[in-house]
């Protein structure tokens, strides 16, 4: 089962990748709308930051490949997009996974 985003995280994402939402209660499909449109953007203007979050997410190199090889399935803001949300929902089961073994704190 994989765990939606968060609020948190959500407001992470938004943040650092200098997206302004016009509400709080943003659902994770109009997320990753507006996430595919910064990231679009990006590709055009500022392809040294948005490699920089990705490799500040941790996003692994041969799935972004995946994502720029494969156009004619995907747009590649959209996939680069879903691979940012993919991973956010892989950190919070790290941190969910930890928190449960340890002592409770994170």
């Amino acid at each position: 089962m994989t765990k939606d985003l968060n609020p948190k995280d959500k407001e992470i994402i938004l943040k650092d990748f200098e997206i302004e939402s016009t509400h709080e209660d943003i659902s994770e499909e109009e997320l990753l709308d507006l996430l595919t449109e910064q990231v679009a953007y990006l590709i055009d203007r500022r392809l040294d930051f948005l490699l920089s979050l990705l490799y500040r997410l941790d996003i692994e190199e041969k799935k972004i490949k995946v994502v720029l090889y494969n156009q004619d399935l995907i747009e590649p803001a959209r996939g680069l997009a879903q691979l940012i949300l993919d991973r956010q929902k892989e950190r919070n089961r790290t941190k969910e996974k930890y928190k449960t073994e340890g002592d409770g704190t994170w």
